[in-house]
């Protein structure tokens, strides 16, 4: 795979992870809002970056539920450090790390744990029975589930130079964007129904230089509102 401009930044990716105040308003909102959600997300990003900022920025994001131990948590990824004085204030506790050791450590054979937030999802034709297309040239995106959404993740897996060993799906979130209110809003809403499925599981690396890209890049559609992050671990 030939080196793109985001892969030769995998020296300065970081990830950070905050730790949500549910007693913060915004917080709240957020997590029944994708939308509001991504706007707070796109905070973080420089300002000045032209079309596509959350793209030159390198952000991708997952939201992971609250555990017996654990507040909400909200993992995000960038090319730089985010300047976190930008959120909301008492948003959360947060703390940033390099993520250049695991980039390095990419290699093949090597067997990993992973965890995704994906929206598994197809491009369909539609048939002359009167349902709503979401764009052109009588096709719709549909949503994936049970073995349709695995074999989607098998396949995505393979073209980012992972080998999956085992896989666990669940069902992660089923998000309905609030009404625009505001101007602009309907054109960033993520569509009628936001649909998540997260895939756990063991893998080995077959292709380091495809892996760092589907790092960087993030896997699949809806990465502005908290699918396509990839998460590695050592197995």
């Amino acid at each position: 795979m030939t080196n793109t401009p985001e892969m030769m930044l995998t020296t300065t990716a970081t990830l950070t992870r905050i730790r949500l105040n549910r007693r913060s308003r915004a917080v709240r909102r957020d997590l029944t809002d994708t939308v509001g959600l991504h706007k707070t997300v796109m905070l973080l990003a420089p300002d000045a970056l032209g079309e596509h900022p959350r793209q030159k920025a390198g952000l991708l994001f997952r939201l992971e539920d609250a555990t017996d131990d654990t507040p909400p948590t909200l993992l995000i990824q960038s090319h730089q450090p985010p300047d976190l004085t930008r959120l909301p204030q008492r948003y959360g506790s947060a703390e940033t790390r390099a993520l250049h050791p695991m980039f390095q450590a990419l290699t093949p054979g090597r067997a990993v744990r992973y965890r995704i937030t994906a929206n598994a999802s197809a491009v369909r034709r539609v048939l002359d029975d009167h349902q709503a297309v979401d764009h052109k040239h009588g096709r719709k995106v549909v949503a994936l589930y049970g073995d349709d959404a695995l074999a989607w993740w098998q396949r995505r897996a393979h073209q980012a130079g992972l080998a999956l060993t085992t896989t666990d799906a669940t069902p992660a979130r089923f998000r309905r964007p609030r009404p625009a209110s505001e101007p602009g809003d309907a054109d960033h809403a993520p569509g009628p129904l936001h649909v998540l499925t997260r895939f756990d599981g063991l893998a080995t690396i077959t292709d380091p230089d495809r892996l760092r890209h589907a790092l960087l890049a993030g896997i699949g559609r809806g990465k502005p509102y908290g699918a396509g992050l990839l998460s590695l671990a050592p197995a």
